[in-house]
């Protein structure tokens, strides 16, 4: 599941002189078809490349309020705050059209029952082409703090543009995002416990009625340890952390209504932007239904240690390891700037995801071989990963991972609505 960046209208020309209060309001509706290697499927050339079989479709609705300030605190200089607050967020897998419930492989596979699963009601059973309904979460998703600083401002100096540089922490509080198969409605958060650092910079330029802007930015994760389904299991685990997100943005505001006296103005705003999602575990659009089939028993629970007789059951976190992935939108903007004091925007975005693989935990590490019995060494000279050893990557489930059996978000989409009212002071 990716989540969608907020709407928020281009900041990129306005330097904070003073209080800028503000409050965006945001409606993310996102779709996409999630399609399934199988390996030796009938009709198939085996010698062919792997077949994908559609499968099931995602629906996800998300409201958000972003409350935001900017303080002024000193020339060119500000400190910025803001609080995204999940008011609902709710997800749906369906049936892919011409697929049944004895046709389907996530049922076959047992990672859904085939009466379905419905956690708004306590895991009861589903109607129609609805196969999984999550709960419906809601709360603080992260407390956001940053600060920027202007080198060049076209406001004070109308022979250069206004470039803008800045640095924010983001940091997960609230309720982890889990899922609990014997309390499903009562896991609600919406928290992925990972805290964040955002590097950013803008360049803005106003030329009488057009104003163009870019903006770029990279996004790290810097520490995940309040979430455990994050913990890295040892042994053979490979890329069990979160991965970076980096973005371009640029595009061109027009003037419509400029009035220097009554200091109202009316424009539009067209820009695109481009975000690349690098290669990491992460929440997908399938992490409610994985973790409901890693319960104690299920089709995906995991060992914790490979290298003990039996399994010492380990639940499927439902995370997974995501395939690096391409983001792409395009955005319009209405600003209508009442007086000095009032800036009310009305916003929306379409927004395209390239096609990725959503599951893909390697199967461990070959190690070198060495003496018997020293650590992180194989007593065999292979190019395997053996069983039974320290090589075996615990989050390694065949089920999902192996190749051939891999889960694809194929063809997802998303629509965003927003407004925002911005109050400077």
């Amino acid at each position: 599941m990716a989540t969608v960046a907020p709407a928020r209208a281009n900041p990129a020309g306005v330097v904070p002189t003073r209080i800028q209060a503000e409050v965006e309001y945001s409606y993310d509706l996102e779709d996409g078809s999630l399609t399934r290697e199988r390996a030796g499927a009938p009709g198939t050339d085996p010698n062919g490349a792997l077949p994908l079989i559609g499968d099931l479709t995602y629906h996800q609705v998300r409201q958000l309020v972003t409350p935001r300030a900017e303080l002024a605190v000193f020339r060119n200089v500000w400190v910025s705050f803001a609080a995204p607050i999940v008011v609902a967020d709710s997800r749906e897998l369906h049936l892919a059209a011409g697929v049944d419930r004895t046709t389907s492989s996530t049922i076959a596979d047992g990672i859904l029952p085939s009466a379905g699963y419905d956690a708004q009601a306590n895991g009861g059973a589903t109607a129609g082409d609805l196969v999984f309904r999550g709960a419906t979460r809601n709360g603080v998703e992260q407390l956001r703090g940053g600060v920027g600083w202007a080198p060049m401002n076209q406001a004070t100096d109308d022979t250069k543009p206004t470039w803008k540089l800045g640095v924010e922490g983001r940091f997960a509080v609230g309720p982890i995002m889990t899922f609990n198969a014997a309390n499903p409605g009562g896991e609600t958060g919406v928290s992925t416990g990972v805290h964040e650092l955002k590097l950013w910079t803008t360049l803005d330029r106003r030329f009488r009625y057009f104003e163009g802007w870019f903006e770029t930015s990279v996004v790290l994760p810097i520490y995940s340890g309040g979430n455990p389904l994050f913990n890295d299991p040892g042994f053979g685990s490979l890329n069990v952390q979160p991965g970076p997100t980096g973005t371009v943005a640029f595009g061109v505001e027009t003037y419509f209504i400029d009035n220097p006296t009554t200091l109202s103005r009316f424009s539009v705003d067209l820009g695109t932007r481009i975000t690349t999602h690098f290669e990491g575990r992460g929440y997908s659009e399938m992490w409610e239904a994985f973790a409901l089939a890693g319960k104690s028993g299920g089709p995906l629970v995991l060992d914790a240690d490979p290298t003990t007789a039996g399994v010492q059951e380990l639940q499927h976190p439902g995370i997974s390891n995501i395939e690096t992935y391409l983001e792409a939108s395009g955005k319009i903007a209405l600003h209508a700037r009442i007086g000095p004091h009032v800036t009310l925007s009305a916003l929306g975005e379409l927004i395209w995801r390239s096609n990725h693989v959503i599951s893909f935990a390697n199967a461990g590490i070959d190690l070198p071989a060495c003496a018997t019995g020293a650590a992180k060494c194989e007593n065999n000279n292979n190019d395997v990963v053996d069983p039974g050893t320290q090589e075996v990557n615990p989050l390694h489930a065949q089920k999902i991972d192996l190749v051939g059996h891999r889960y694809h978000a194929d063809g997802n989409r998303g629509i965003v609505l927003g407004a925002e009212v911005q109050i400077l002071f």
